[in-house]
């Protein structure tokens, strides 16, 4: 059976690999010093113009003619002019350089576009009791970058991250979700709290795990990293007189009577040094964790997202960091 030959633009394999156009095309700087010696006739001046020795310009010539397989210069003690390929080589160069400009161009438009704005999603303890003071010292470095915080719980920050809403985002739970990467960035703790009038207020004898799981407390709703905390420690034994879907909402019940809480020791530092909340020793139970950044994997934060994390985690010296 005969074969016809390949078209010049089939796909089938010559026998041997194609070079690549990256070993077939001169690199810009010699495309660059081409046009230069174009425009100036000397290969000299072009050599100062861009920065470079003469004997590197005639080296870097040398090699685009071996590369090519054609003479691009001819080279006199009058100065250097083109060959009839050089121009023909001189126009296509230009071309290209003209289309790597317009390349530039829209690429530091791009990282312009992504350093004005950050998006950040955080569960509602570090929304409100870090994020501030973090965002206060990224607008000392980035005053041109506008900033959007979600707040919500754990579990709507890692949707929101996976989803796209969001560049970069912080959570409270002992676990993070499959697709993201994650670092430690601080370390909390949780305690168990009530109004001063309770009868725990009273007590002198530490608080058990058995006591603290059979007693309704007031929540955070499941999801939260809070209560996923919780929920460990008493092996999901935790009962909920009331689930609410804010931090400041749970204190304000714990502050008005209704009930004991468990809440981070970062949001009720205030209620505790005014003595509106009181703080229930605890025995047998583990209620501290680690608040963690968090990002899609593989795509780790650039721009303003890269110094609001090093920000944060400036102030949590030690603190080791794992891929999910």
């Amino acid at each position: 059976m005969s074969t016809s030959p390949a078209s010049p633009g089939s796909h089938e394999s010559s026998g041997a690999p194609e070079a690549s156009l990256a070993h077939r095309v001169p690199d810009l700087g010699a495309l660059q010093l081409l046009l230069a010696v174009a425009r100036l006739g000397s290969l000299g001046r072009a050599a100062r113009e861009l920065g470079i020795t003469q004997p590197a310009a005639s080296s870097r010539v040398r090699a685009m003619e071996r590369q090519l397989g054609v003479a691009l210069v001819d080279r006199s003690p009058r100065g250097s002019r083109l060959t009839a390929a050089g121009a023909l080589v001189t126009d296509w160069a230009g071309r290209i350089v003209e289309a790597a400009e317009a390349f530039d161009a829209g690429a530091q438009a791009l990282r312009v576009r992504r350093d004005s704005r950050l998006r950040v999603a955080a569960s509602m303890t570090i929304a409100e009791y870090l994020m501030p003071g973090w965002l206060i010292a990224l607008r000392t470095q980035r005053p041109d970058t506008a900033v959007s915080l979600l707040a919500g719980n754990s579990a709507a920050v890692a949707s929101r991250l996976l989803s796209g809403e969001a560049d970069l985002g912080f959570v409270e739970g002992l676990t993070v979700p499959g697709g993201l990467d994650e670092v430690v960035v601080a370390h909390d703790r949780l305690v168990v709290v009530t109004a001063p009038g309770h009868p725990w207020a009273r007590r002198r004898k530490p608080l058990g795990a058995a006591e603290l799981a059979a007693t309704p407390l007031i929540l955070r709703e499941e999801g939260s990293g809070t209560r996923q905390v919780l929920d460990a420690a008493l092996g999901g034994l935790a009962r909920p007189l009331i689930e609410l879907s804010s931090t400041t909402a749970v204190k304000a019940s714990a502050v008005s009577g209704a009930g004991p809480s468990v809440l981070s020791e970062l949001a009720v530092g205030e209620e505790l040094a005014a003595r509106r909340l009181v703080e229930i020793p605890m025995a047998e139970v583990r209620l501290r964790r680690e608040l963690r950044a968090v990002w899609p994997t593989g795509h780790r934060p650039a721009g303003p997202g890269r110094d609001l994390l090093a920000l944060t985690r400036s102030g949590a010296a030690g603190a080791g960091g794992r891929r999910s």
